[in-house]
């Protein structure tokens, strides 16, 4: 029987199977030893098939179903081996704020960047609207029509409005949504507005109305009411990239990728060559410097490189 994982402990996996029911699984020793370099061999969101025991309610992983996508980042204790964090999504957002904590562009665009390298459409929802002064309004809208006019979705919304939710809810609707972000964004408050009836905890966070962040252990898909759902994560503290091509950075960044095209020189790194139509740009304003700034962060970063 076929099934889609919905939540991973690392030992034990729950399995959605086609009848509806949920089936707590292990995993196929030799499954886990044909993992391709992984600290996870299989990971919510991934479709498998499974054997069920007798009872119907456990069962093994006996094999891992093609994947559309997948989006991953460095293990936190094994630097040089990756860590999926979830498969089969149809759009990744990344949860941000100015506040409590602040969101760094550079984290954002590294989110982002992984999101294009894996073909996975991408978006950024700011939460905490409602604890925003007039400048923190004018900096993220500012972010917002830079983000909107690369291609990403935003959102800016507060997890205390009602109306916000129902937006959000609408933006999400029919979709498998995967929502990352650094611990203290408010993944976990925005996810029980959405799911009433999911209360996941909270812990709280001074200044924030007594609404804190459920800090997650495991990755774990939550079903939306009127369909669609969502992937919750584990916040991460920082979005360690992998697996990249130097040559291919600029690729993952679509507005220097479309613009690199004008380069003088095909290999141009956009860093300091002749006639870099990148650099033009980034000099006239036309590519966000913050942008550049980030992709250049990654451009040296040697463990984001294969």
């Amino acid at each position: 029987m076929k099934g889609t994982i919905i939540k991973a402990t690392g030992s034990q996996y729950e399995v959605l199977d086609e009848t509806g029911a949920t089936v707590t699984c292990t995993i196929r020793g030799q499954l886990r030893l044909t993992s391709f370099e992984a600290t996870n061999p299989v990971v919510v969101g991934d479709r498998v098939e499974i054997d069920k025991e007798n009872s119907g309610a456990k069962g093994v992983i006996t094999a891992l179903l093609s994947r559309k996508n997948y989006i991953l980042r460095k293990s936190v204790n094994l630097s040089k081996q990756r860590h999926i964090i979830a498969a089969n999504m149809d759009k990744a957002f990344v949860i941000a704020t100015l506040v409590l904590p602040r969101t760094s562009t550079g984290f954002i665009d590294r989110f982002l960047a992984t999101a294009e390298a894996y073909s996975i459409p991408a978006g950024v929802i700011f939460n905490k609207a409602d604890l925003y002064n007039e400048d923190e309004k004018k900096a993220v809208r500012e972010l917002i029509d830079m983000y909107q006019k690369i291609g990403y979705t935003c959102a800016i919304i507060s997890a205390l409005s009602e109306k916000d939710i129902q937006s959000l809810r609408e933006l999400l609707k029919g979709k498998v949504n995967l929502f990352s972000g650094h611990s203290g964004v408010g993944k976990s408050t925005i996810i029980n507005a959405l799911v009433p009836d999911l209360n996941l905890k909270t812990s709280e966070i001074s200044g924030y109305h007594q609404k804190g962040t459920h800090t997650t252990t495991f990755a774990e898909m939550h079903r939306l009411p009127g369909g669609g759902f969502i992937i919750d994560t584990p916040g991460i503290r920082e979005f360690g990239i992998i697996d990249f091509d130097r040559m291919e950075v600029s690729h993952f960044f679509p507005e220097i990728f479309k613009t690199g095209r004008n380069c003088k020189f095909n290999n141009c790194l956009h860093v300091n060559e002749a006639k870099c139509a990148v650099l033009d740009a980034v000099s006239r304003g036309e590519i966000s410097l913050s942008r550049y700034e980030s992709y250049v962060s990654i451009l040296y970063n040697e463990d984001s490189f294969r």
